[in-house]
């Protein structure tokens, strides 16, 4: 799997082959500053990806440097890419999980003004865990629209198991 480099970032990176391995850069800090975030999203997008030394070097290639840069930039990469899951584990944000659920189905069946009135509505009490903390929202709502969510559930259950949606989340684990 290559990674795709939009053009933006691949003229970021476009100053790389013309630094100076003795120290002084010789270009604007705004230069530096895009090589700097061109290097980084090439960085974290590979090691997000969990790409090969193979497909690491094929991405770069494209860019056209130089062979020692190359191998200095895959050598980069596989010293750092398990560091690099590491902190973007650690930046993802915590959602809450399900832990249990109650429910409990009410009927107005007539008001003062209207006799014959029936207002059916489910009143949903979601128990939820976040880093050990237990959260309860408390959920109400008609019949008609709990039968779409759960119909928009279920859609979302049946597409992640298409191939294209394991493939994504594989690659995101």
């Amino acid at each position: 799997m290559l990674l795709d480099l939009s053009e933006e970032h691949k003229e970021h990176l476009a100053f790389l082959p013309q630094v100076d391995s003795a120290g002084k850069l010789s270009v604007s800090s705004d230069a530096v500053q895009h090589g700097v975030e061109g290097l980084t999203y090439l960085l974290t997008e590979s090691s997000k990806l969990m790409i090969s030394e193979v497909d690491f070097q094929d991405s770069v290639f494209v860019l056209g440097f130089s062979e020692e840069l190359n191998k200095l930039l895959l050598q980069l990469y596989l010293d750092n890419r398990k560091e690099i899951r590491t902190i973007l584990g650690e930046l993802a944000p915590s959602l809450p999980s399900y832990h249990s659920l109650e429910w409990r189905l009410d009927v107005q069946l007539a008001s003062r003004s209207l006799r014959q009135q029936i207002k059916p509505a489910v009143t949903i009490k979601l128990h939820l865990n976040q880093n050990g903390d237990h959260n309860t929202k408390v959920l109400q709502t008609d019949p008609a629209t709990l039968l779409h969510l759960v119909q928009q559930l279920e859609q979302a259950l049946e597409e992640m198991k298409t191939n294209h949606c394991r493939r994504v989340v594989r690659n995101i684990k």
